[in-house]
């Protein structure tokens, strides 16, 4: 009794990869599909990743445990918190620290007593305490900020974008501010988490008291909390500053615009990984069309084969091992030019290069289901071909 025959592992490699050697502008041209597919894929989530990365850095050297409470508008409520508001917030558990701002709503800054009073360009004069850069996480970028004895006298620090609009460059100079000559004793640097401050000409609360008909009440305030309290302290901070109208105060976190535009990008991600997953589908449709037209063309090899004894089964693992071969080769293409669009576009914006490792598993996973797909019916079909119809054709 002759033995079956059998198909070794080797042997199979060997004939998976013959029709890809006899026709390599064809193999190349189909895995060209895949490739592409694959490597848009790991290139959105890898640039996705990096940008994320990017941000969660920022985000932890600013510290999320910033609140900011500003004043809501209703019918009939206040229009300024009350002058001991920062106090009242200081004694809520969980608070690190607190600290006032107040928009000086009639008080302009100019570069000189000359320039238009229309002319504000968007700038504000804020009264703010001390203890402001610390709360908020401001730096000052040239000069020194406003300590107790600036804070009485004609002074200010200007933002970054106030500083840029009124033409002052390094501290020294004067500008216009209230009717009086200010000295500019700093800059700050631009604010990530309170970028109000930087189109604001800010004084000390002393001298906005007694020269610029201050109140004294904050038109903004600014606390930090521990990071397990601060959704508690959240909700206690409207009752605190006003318990009569809690309604009346507005309580946000800036980093939740930071958050938010992290969000923006995950559904742009997503979108972008669906274009990829299209094109990934059209690579696996080429991959088939080209394994069709191959069975096609070797019906010869293929009556050939089955006339010396390859079995129906050896002649389907033969064309699928073809596809898997050809899809698998895509794939690799694709992960390395995906990661290569990884690294050149977050090495041109500064960021850390980060390529999960489950989008390489999944675009590798993704290119065996392809192959597979896409091989077993033109695999199919070749087994099928009876090898006198072949031989004959």
């Amino acid at each position: 009794m002759t033995a079956p025959s059998r198909l070794r592992a080797a042997d199979l490699l060997r004939l998976g990869t013959s029709g890809l050697r006899t026709r390599p502008a064809r193999a190349v041209l189909s895995a060209l599909g895949v490739a592409i597919g694959v490597a848009a894929m790991v290139a959105v989530v890898g640039i996705s990743a990096s940008s994320q990365e990017r941000l969660q850095r920022r985000l932890a050297s600013l510290g999320t445990n910033l609140l900011t409470a500003t004043t809501n508008p209703v019918p009939g409520g206040p229009t300024a918190l009350p002058p001991d508001a920062a106090a009242r917030v200081r004694r809520l558990p969980g608070v690190l620290a607190a600290t006032g701002v107040a928009d000086l709503e009639d008080v302009r800054v100019y570069r000189s007593p000359a320039v238009d009073p229309d002319e504000t360009g968007g700038l504000v004069v804020t009264a703010a305490d001390l203890d402001v850069p610390r709360v908020v996480g401001a730096h000052v970028r040239a000069g020194r900020w406003l300590n107790a004895a600036t804070a009485t006298l004609p002074a200010t620090v200007l933002g970054a974008t106030a500083a840029q609009h009124l033409g002052v460059t390094r501290p020294g100079g004067l500008v216009w501010l209230g009717g009086h000559f200010t000295t500019v004793v700093g800059i700050l640097a631009p604010a990530a988490l309170a970028p109000e401050l930087d189109v604001a000409a800010l004084v000390g609360d002393a001298f906005a008291r007694a020269e610029l008909r201050h109140s004294g009440a904050p038109t903004r305030l600014y606390q930090r909390a521990t990071a397990s309290s601060v959704r508690s302290v959240r909700d206690r901070i409207a009752p605190a500053v006003q318990p009569q109208r809690p309604g009346a105060v507005a309580v946000s976190r800036p980093s939740d615009a930071l958050a938010a535009v992290d969000a923006a990008d995950a559904a742009f991600t997503g979108l972008l990984l669906a274009l990829g997953s299209i094109a990934l589908l059209v690579g696996g449709i080429g991959v088939a069309n080209t394994m069709v037209i191959a069975v096609i063309e070797r019906r010869r090899e293929i009556g050939l084969r089955r006339a010396i004894g390859a079995t129906r089964a050896h002649i389907r693992r033969q064309f699928l091992a073809e596809a898997l071969v050809l899809s698998a080769l895509g794939g690799a293409a694709g992960v390395g030019l995906g990661g290569a669009v990884t690294v050149v576009v977050a090495s041109v914006n500064g960021w850390v290069v980060v390529i999960p490792p489950t989008v390489v598993a999944l675009g590798a996973g993704a290119t065996v289901v392809v192959g597979g797909v896409a091989g077993l019916w033109p695999a199919v079909r070749a087994a099928r071909t009876p090898p006198s119809t072949a031989l004959s054709g």
